[in-house]
Parts: structure tokens; sequence; C-alpha cells
């Protein structure tokens, strides 16, 4: 059991094996151009899909994590991506960046949010290193996001425009909102500006407002004046990216966030600190309350309804991932030996279930017998959420990001 223990030589030892593995699984991600290809099961690059902007990100800032730590052919890896980022992916006619690239080379309609947050983050990693164009990646991502996305004064992001930037889509979103405050408190984390931290702050003070008021159910849609839209997608429950009903893996994974952003903000100021805290604890509860083994079996449920019932009883790996990530924080943060236990239930759950022994990665989808399926998640599109996890438990500055702390 002392393999699944936070802290025991042990753990350590396994969570260290668990992320050099993924870190070997993902080197096949790269095309020509430096988009990322969405791996397969096995980490052979589905050319047919797209490559598209959020994973070619979300592998730039692994990298730039891996060359940080040591693994060979990282730095390669990263300058590849950021290739990418500077070329096929980036709109030279319209600014910004296209969500992807087609498998027949034409661009994917839509500017992004969720995408710009992204390429903001993957920019941050990648400056650690001194990759090759990160600096001038991440000044023109934060101008884009702020041209295009930041709206001071709601304090909150819009989600979608045309590829052209001339329509914005009525549709807000929580979830393009949560990694922008990633990608805001890493961005203060490296370029010491705060203006980015007190965004952050003002994006999750909304998201704690309406959590509270609806049992910590965090809703996920909105209209364009901030109204919640409860029903959407009730016909498509497991949309990818617009699940309807409450995600609890986003409660787990704001939770973590406002821990960061609280500790980063106020330091040891408990008077500042607490209700953050309580919050990220309420959030945490209730959906691990409401979705994990909720139907008999070990795991955590992709979505429930406003009463806490499963819709999707899928499993995803990112929703574990943020688990293991969330207990170990609540811990360190709280010294509650719950999330301990949590934490080693779900390193259990991991190593029992999730874990491909065979190629080292993690399976992204199972069903709610723990069978491996891929509705939604087909393959192993990328590796963020996974080696983050072997990480964030054993980062002892919690609130600062993850690559930022490793670079120091």
């Amino acid at each position: 059991m002392r393999k699944y223990e936070i802290d025991t030589t042990e753990n350590k030892e396994f969570a260290k094996e668990l992320c050099e593995n993924l870190l070997s699984f993902g080197h096949g991600f790269v095309s020509e151009e430096g988009g990322a290809y969405y791996l397969g099961d096995d980490g052979t690059p589905w050319k047919d899909r797209p490559r598209e902007t959020w994973i070619t990100c979300r592998m730039a800032h692994v990298y730039s994590i891996g060359e940080l730590l040591g693994h060979k052919g990282s730095a390669q890896l990263v300058d590849s991506a950021l290739r990418g980022l500077l070329g096929e992916l980036h709109d030279d006619k319209n600014g910004g960046w296209y969500a992807g690239i087609a498998a027949d080379g034409k661009n994917l309609p839509t500017k992004q949010c969720y995408a710009h947050a992204f390429v903001i983050l993957a920019a941050c990693s990648a400056s650690l290193i001194h990759a090759d164009g990160a600096q001038d990646l991440l000044k023109e991502a934060l101008a884009t996001y702020d041209r295009y996305f930041w709206n001071e004064e709601e304090g909150l992001s819009v989600d979608t425009w045309n590829t052209e930037f001339t329509e914005l889509s009525d549709y807000r979103g929580i979830n393009a909102n949560m990694h922008t405050v990633e990608a805001f408190l890493a961005a203060a984390d490296v370029l010491k500006d705060e203006k980015y931290r007190v965004r952050a702050g003002r994006i999750i003070d909304h998201v704690i407002e309406w959590a509270a008021g609806n049992e910590w159910r965090i809703p996920e849609h909105f209209t364009k004046e901030w109204k919640a839209d409860l029903e959407l997608n009730r016909d498509k429950p497991d949309d990818p990216f617009k699940p309807y009903g409450a995600t609890p893996g986003h409660g787990i994974e704001w939770a973590r966030l406002i821990t960061q952003y609280a500790l980063s903000a106020f330091g040891n100021d408990k008077d500042k600190t607490s209700k953050y805290i309580a919050a990220a604890e309420q959030l945490y509860d209730r959906a691990i309350t409401d979705a994990w083994s909720a139907d008999g079996a070990p795991g955590i449920c992709y979505t429930t309804d406003w009463s806490g019932k499963p819709v999707v009883h899928d499993r995803m790996h990112w929703t574990l991932a943020e688990a293991i990530n969330t207990a170990a924080v609540l811990y360190r943060v709280t010294g509650s030996d719950r999330y301990a236990k949590d934490y080693a239930m779900f390193m259990e759950y991991l190593d029992e279930k999730v874990l491909d022994h065979k190629t080292g990665s993690w399976f992204h989808q199972l069903d709610q017998n723990n069978n491996l399926i891929g509705t939604v998640w087909p393959g192993k599109s990328d590796l963020y959420h996974a080696v983050q996890a072997t990480l964030i438990p054993y980062n002892e500055r919690i609130g600062v990001s993850i690559a930022p702390s490793l670079a120091k």
C-alpha cells in the first residue's frame, strides 16, 4: 500500500516512474509542420485527425516540463511544437491561432478562447527553458487574448469568435475561463506581472459565487449576459467540451486552481485565504460525493444532473488526474488525513484500472465497469493532465504554477 501513500519513498518513486513513462510515450506527436498529431493507443500519431492548437500547446507545455526534469529529447520536441504554433497554426492574416489544421490542410473554423489560453500556457513554460521564439510567442499570445477574449468590465473571458475575429458567439463558457485562470497564473509567475493574477482572482470570485448558489455544482454554460444555461446539451450529454449538467472533474480542478490562486495572492494571510480554501473544499467534497463510485464501481463519473445523479457514467482519465492533484494539494494545505487517504485511493485505482502497463500511458476513457471504450476520447490525445498528476502532488510551492516551480 505504501506505493500509493503520499510522501512515502515508494510513492515518490512510483510517481517519478509514471512521469518518465508518459514522457517517453508521447514522442511521436510532432508533424513535419510542427503541429501536434492526436496520439493513438500505442502512441502512433493519427494522421487522419486534425492537428489541433490546444493539443500542440499542451505538448509544448509538457515537454518544457520534460526539459526541466532532464528528459532526453524534450527541448527538440518543444522547438517542433513552437514551430507549429508560430507557423501552420498561426493566422498570419487575421491574427491569433486557428483551432487546428485538418488532415487535408484546411484551417478549422473559429478562434477559441480555450485554445488561446493554452497558447499562453505553452509560451510561459517554453520561455522557462529559453526555447527559440517562446518569448515572442508569449507576448503575442497575451496581446491577442487581451484584445479579443478578456472582458475587463465583466472580469471574465468570452468564448468563441469566427476566424476573422468579426463575429463573437453568444455562448459563454466556464471551461475556457478555467484554463484562462491556469494560463494567467502561469503568466503572473513567469512575467512577474500581477495584473494576470488579479484577473485570475476575478474569474475565481465569479465561479465561487455561482457554485455556492448551486449547491457547489458549477454551472458550465452561460448566455452572453452570463445567465446560466443549465439545460444546454441535454440531448448530447457526453460532449467532450460542453457536456450537459455538472462536470465533477471541473469542480475538482477548480478547487486546486482556487487554492493555488489564494496562496499565490495572499500567502500565509489566513484571513484572506480561508474563504478560498473553504470554497475549494466544498467543491472537492461535492464532486467526490456525487461522482466517486456513484454506480457501484470505482471511478469518477463524467457528469451528473443538477441533483448530483450521474448522467454520463464513463470515467475520463483527466478527471482522475485532477482528483490526484487536488487531494494532494488540499492535504498539504489543510493537513487533513482524509485527503491523503483519498490520494492513495485514487493512485491505487490508477494503477489497477487506468494505467496502461504495456505502454506506460493512461487509458483516456473507461465505461462504468472500467472497460476501455472510445466514444468521447478514443486513443490518447496528449499527456497534459497525466504528467501534471505525477508532479503537482509533490510541488512544495503550492502557490506557484508547476513549470515555474520546477524551473526554480
